[in-house]
């Protein structure tokens, strides 16, 4: 095997519901995994649901090779008849599902069963107890349906964390989970200076991010004049609504300005002083890693299972009710520049460290390596 390039002559299918910006973290994880593939000279393919902006954002892929197909009959299942031969008909060495719940899934099951080849499965945090709480007949359709099987036909799951771990564990009943974090971005060349006052959200707007509990904490704490909290992101339009109103309640100090990408994203994580995210529930979320990247420590819960980031002194933990968001907030405001220069250089340490793509893409090439050789038996 080449050292430097382990998965040379290994075809590797990514499939996932999205393709596009509408899988938020899971697009930018499938997003990462396709170049890591790449860059450990394997080949990488993906496999997603066509949606509105699957089209517009193939170009993210570069090189890598994307296919979406038209979905029949409700979003929310995502039935798609063309996938499954399509998966078929790749010879692939292996195939890595991410997210669970949706057709996707039963095709990654099929293809497994059918080829008996390599098959790695990434729930991305869908199988948190928060999560699995909602919808529960729809998931229990599923259970029954193909996630069972699935899961059991799986090479081997992959858990982001030790606690999704322990969710895959009491929900599977599999206890041999690969640990492997998210890699995030190279760290960028931002000032390291202490930036203005300025507080910045990046992701979907959704109940489990919290964010009527966050827009309420800023409107309880004294802060600089210059004190700003941006949100940003996309979702539902009925949770988007409900977002506004709380923004316009809360006065000019807070400011939703919709999805983000590219250089505006980037110029946003630069000139944050934090980042913030009070999630009820989250596998491992990239927008911390993106900040860490660029310098910017976080105000963060313990659902955002980045343990690494609080022992670092890379974060702030904050509750999830406004009274116990408020004194994180209070704090990341307060600080001096001599303590945040201090958070912000652990931040990036952690960026170049244990979640930087060079540490990353060496575990999953051993890991997909082993699936390889589980789905041939040996």
């Amino acid at each position: 095997m080449d050292s430097d390039a382990p998965l040379a002559g290994r075809r590797i299918g990514l499939v996932s519901a999205w393709a596009s910006r509408l899988g938020g973290g899971v697009f930018e994880a499938v997003l990462a995994q396709a170049r890591l593939i790449k860059a450990q000279g394997g080949e990488a393919m993906v496999f997603a649901l066509e949606d509105a902006h699957s089209a517009e954002d193939a170009g993210r892929f570069g090189e890598v090779p994307v296919r979406v197909f038209p979905v029949t009959g409700p979003g929310q299942i995502g039935y798609a008849p063309g996938l499954l031969p399509a998966l078929l008909a790749a010879q692939l060495d292996c195939l890595h599902l991410h997210g669970i719940w949706m057709y996707p899934s039963l095709a990654a099951s099929r293809w497994a069963g059918q080829t008996g080849s390599g098959y790695v499965i990434s729930p991305h945090g869908m199988l948190d107890p928060w999560i699995t709480a909602r919808g529960r007949w729809k998931k229990a359709l599923a259970r029954a349906g193909y996630e069972r099987t699935s899961w059991r036909r799986a090479s081997f799951l992959h858990a982001l964390t030790d606690r999704e771990a322990r969710d895959i564990t009491d929900e599977t009943g599999r206890a041999d989970s690969v640990v492997i974090a998210n890699a995030g971005p190279a760290v960028s060349s931002a000032s390291p200076a202490i930036r203005p006052p300025h507080l910045v959200y990046i992701g979907r707007i959704h109940p489990k991010k919290n964010l009527l509990a966050l827009v309420e904490a800023w409107r309880q704490i004294e802060r600089p004049g210059a004190a700003r909290l941006t949100l940003a992101g996309w979702g539902e339009d009925a949770d988007v609504a409900d977002l506004k109103r709380s923004v316009s309640a809360a006065g000019p100090s807070v400011e939703f300005v919709g999805p983000v990408y590219g250089a505006a994203k980037q110029a946003l994580l630069d000139g944050a002083r934090f980042t913030v995210l009070p999630s009820h529930s989250e596998g491992l979320p990239m927008a911390v890693l993106e900040g860490w990247a660029a310098g910017a420590p976080a105000v963060l819960t313990a659902e955002c299972n980045l343990p690494e980031g609080l022992a670092a002194g890379a974060a702030v933990e904050c509750g999830y009710l406004a009274e116990t968001i408020a004194p994180a907030l209070q704090r990341a405001l307060a600080m001096d520049e001599r303590e945040w220069a201090a958070m912000a250089t652990a931040a990036r340490e952690l960026a170049r460290g244990s979640f930087s793509a060079e540490a990353i893409a060496a575990k999953w090439s051993t890991a997909y390596l082993r699936a390889i050789d589980l789905g041939r038996g040996q």
